[in-house]
């Protein structure tokens, strides 16, 4: 335990100044709120540390961020986060002047490195067929936006792609690289049709892992497909879990390591654009986010660019029973923010200072 304790603040100590560097020019902070407006149908409303409530994007502006990210499912069964729906969180944060990254499952429920199912209606399809039922949704959702005057920042093509997406047609462990990588390439086609501009971002999960990384987006290079921006997912919890990590203070560091690399080898940026700490412990996960900020903001010679937080307005709820329900990983507790979500208002005031 002692040899542990050590290791730890060793590794601590790397990451707050041994290898510092610039800073990014811009880091953008934001949450994934894509939520939000079911939680509202069933009468859930955010609130501040005081209690009074507040609309769930404006509490996260209120905490120093400056972007949201909001999934798109195909035709989801209870019409939250479809295209329509994303359009009224889209209009929310255009009116406080918050960025829009627009996250394409491209399924009708939860695609997660898991489960990829394609959607009811694309079930069965060929290739071609895929790649037509692809860019016509990512075109129509993202003309939707255009035409309301949303602009979009960002785009992922696909969501923790780390086994591909469409299962099984563009399954990674089933041979279909090459046809994973075709469809991301139509999916980055259908983006800068609509918006030229728009940054194109494949997400991954699993942060630490330089070699899947490096497996990946090799495959995606050698097959033709482009991306702008290497998305991550880092999950200090999910990590040790694993047991592929032995506490935060690695996960942090491995993700740093090989955000460097990547951003060295592929010649991009970098974003984390997912990531979530115990909301049960909101000191200990005030610290882990505080450490995970000075390493993006210090240590990663600017190759990081934002920080997105996954559902931060999550919480758990024990009922009469003792059993838990909820997500672990968010930053609220009965509703309210915890000190978690004060390391956000902390990075915005770091990337101030001269």
């Amino acid at each position: 335990m002692k040899l542990r304790i050590l290791i730890s603040l060793i590794l601590t100590i790397l990451i707050s100044g041994n290898m510092a560097g610039k800073k990014p020019s811009h880091l953008w902070l934001g949450g994934d709120i894509s939520g939000t407006t079911a939680d509202e149908a069933r009468g859930v409303f955010s609130a501040d540390t005081t209690g009074m409530v507040t609309e769930n994007t404006q509490l996260m502006k209120n905490y120093g961020m400056d972007a949201v990210r909001l999934r798109v499912w195909v035709n989801p069964k209870d019409g939250f986060s479809s295209k329509e729906d994303v359009l009224k969180m889209a209009r929310r944060a255009k009116d406080l002047g918050m960025e829009i990254m627009i996250d394409f499952h491209y399924s009708d429920w939860w695609a997660d490195p898991g489960k990829q199912y394609p959607p009811k209606a694309w079930e069965g399809l060929d290739l071609e067929g895929m790649k037509d039922s692809l860019v016509a949704h990512t075109q129509a959702t993202l003309q939707l936006l255009k035409d309301n005057d949303i602009n979009v920042k960002w785009v992922q093509v696909g969501n923790e792609t780390r086994d591909g997406f469409l299962w099984p047609l563009a399954q990674i462990s089933q041979g279909n690289m090459q046809n994973y990588a075709y469809l991301s390439q139509a999916g980055y086609e259908a983006v800068k049709g609509v918006y030229p501009e728009a940054e194109v971002i494949v997400h991954i999960d699993n942060g630490y892992d330089n070699p899947l990384y490096n497996r990946i987006f090799d495959d995606l290079k050698k097959y033709g497909a482009k991306w702008d921006i290497i998305g991550m997912s880092v999950y200090p919890f999910w990590a040790m879990q694993a047991g592929a990590e032995p506490d935060a203070t690695s996960t942090i560091l491995h993700a740093g390591d090989n955000i460097r690399k990547l951003a060295k080898k592929y010649k991009c940026p970098i974003m984390i654009t997912e990531v979530g700490v115990e909301s049960e412990d909101p000191e200990n996960g005030e610290k882990i986010m505080n450490m995970l900020f000075d390493m993006v903001i210090n240590d990663v010679e600017g190759a990081c660019t934002g920080v997105f937080y996954w559902a931060p307005e999550m919480f758990r709820t024990t009922d009469f029973y003792g059993h838990k329900h909820g997500y672990e990983l968010g930053a609220f507790q009965n509703a309210r923010p915890t000190r978690i979500m004060n390391s956000f208002t902390r990075a915005a005031k770091l990337m101030h200072e001269d």
